[in-house]
């Protein structure tokens, strides 16, 4: 047997104790080969050798996630251990100061790669499971390049296919049909923009929500476009949209290929869109998958059990 004493800085100790020692009681249970004591500052490792390294390569792994993120919760710990924690090399990256000075970051690898992607290309795919912060990068993203006075107006689109893109037999005015279908990018722009300079955006048209069937014939310059849910969308919905893009403009397509629901005579613009553009210059495919849920821990086994 060895032995090992591990130095915890002050200012980290709760953060990786928990309160009354919860974190660090968990941690306990997820290496039962090796006896873990703590003692002021310092956590004792007593175990063979090789339980001890993979142990301090683990531990080092926390003290990364802490440093970028400065969170270490009981679920980023078990994904961290089942090496489903994607860790960033270097900090996170910063997308924008949300509302009370909150930091809107891309919290894993590939959410990264959606802000590297849309810098350098004009339509980006973020293809992905439920939970993985596609929409929420996606409008992190809009809402810089409008506060950097990069685009004009941001547009927001999804297909309600709940409704078979017929909203006219539904009460109100369109914006009144459209937010139950948008609720996941409002509560996004909550998150980021205080909410009477939000509804002066959608008063004067900085921001504009539409469903895809008000696509047509329309030019989409000077803005930043996101269309959520694309998987939803037909082969001609989806070559409709595209062909939309104007001058200086930036185009996001979410969609989760899992969750189609077309009917069963109708193929997905998102799949068939993959296929035919993955070589073009200056359109990007990211795909996120279960290292990329941000959500409850029980979100990926469910994921998983689905497959």
């Amino acid at each position: 047997m060895s032995e090992k004493l591990i130095t915890i800085k002050d200012n980290d100790l709760n953060k990786i104790l928990g309160s009354n020692n919860s974190k660090f009681n968990k941690i306990k249970r997820l290496f039962p080969h090796i006896k873990l004591i703590s003692r002021g500052d310092k956590i004792k490792v007593v175990g063979s050798k090789e339980e001890i390294i993979h142990f301090e390569s683990k531990f080092n792994l926390f003290i990364d996630h802490l440093n970028k993120y400065n969170s270490l919760t009981i679920n980023q710990i078990e994904r961290i251990i089942e090496g489903k924690e994607n860790i960033l090399n270097g900090d996170a990256k910063i997308i924008i100061h949300g509302k009370n000075g909150n930091l809107i970051k891309a919290k894993t690898l590939n959410q990264r790669k959606m802000v590297e992607s849309i810098e350098k290309n004009d339509i980006v795919f973020a293809i992905g499971p439920a939970g993985t912060g596609k929409t929420y990068t996606s409008v992190a993203l809009a809402v810089k390049y409008l506060k950097e006075k990069k685009v004009k107006r941001i547009i927001l689109i999804r297909p309600a296919i709940e409704v078979g893109e017929n909203l006219g037999f539904l009460p109100g005015d369109l914006k009144e049909k459209l937010d139950p279908y948008m609720q996941p990018i409002y509560d996004a722009l909550f998150d980021m923009i205080p909410f009477t300079k939000l509804n002066d955006y959608i008063e004067d048209g900085t921001i504009q929500i539409s469903p895809l069937a008000f696509m047509r014939g329309r030019t989409l310059d000077n803005a930043f476009v996101i269309l959520d849910e694309g998987q939803n969308t037909t082969q001609h919905q989806m070559k409709m949209f595209l062909t939309r893009m104007g001058q200086s403009a930036k185009f996001i397509i979410t969609g989760d290929l899992t969750q189609v629901d077309l009917p069963i005579n109708k193929k997905s613009g998102l799949l068939h869109a993959k296929k035919i553009l993955k070589d073009i210059k200056n359109i990007s495919f990211i795909n996120l998958d279960e290292k990329d849920i941000i959500r409850h821990k029980l979100v990926k086994q469910i994921i998983n059990a689905y497959k």
